[in-house]
């Protein structure tokens, strides 16, 4: 089954920091059972790196997309890879 794990690697850009946007996403992860981690960036967007079943992903793109009540979505850049298997759960990076 781990075979086919991908990976996601998302920028998300929009008003996305100081809105509950990492705990969203972390609580759509876990829901979901996806691993990996969601942290703030300097520039004020947020990176996601996720890994589980490919449709699984799709969903948290979809939550991702729409956002946090008080958050406003612009842009979501994500790059598909293969899952490393690294993690073991789904975190908050706290940057």
């Amino acid at each position: 089954m781990s075979s086919t794990n991908q990976r996601i690697e998302c920028r998300v850009t929009g008003r996305v920091q100081m809105v509950m946007f990492r705990d969203f996403t972390r609580r759509g992860a876990i829901a979901l059972g996806i691993t990996g981690f969601v942290r703030n960036n300097e520039d004020g967007s947020v990176t996601v790196v996720a890994e589980g079943e490919e449709q699984r992903l799709k969903a948290l793109l979809g939550r991702i997309a729409k956002g946090s009540l008080f958050s406003r979505v612009d842009k979501v850049e994500t790059a598909w890879s293969l899952a490393t298997g690294e993690f073991g759960d789904f975190t908050i990076v706290i940057s």
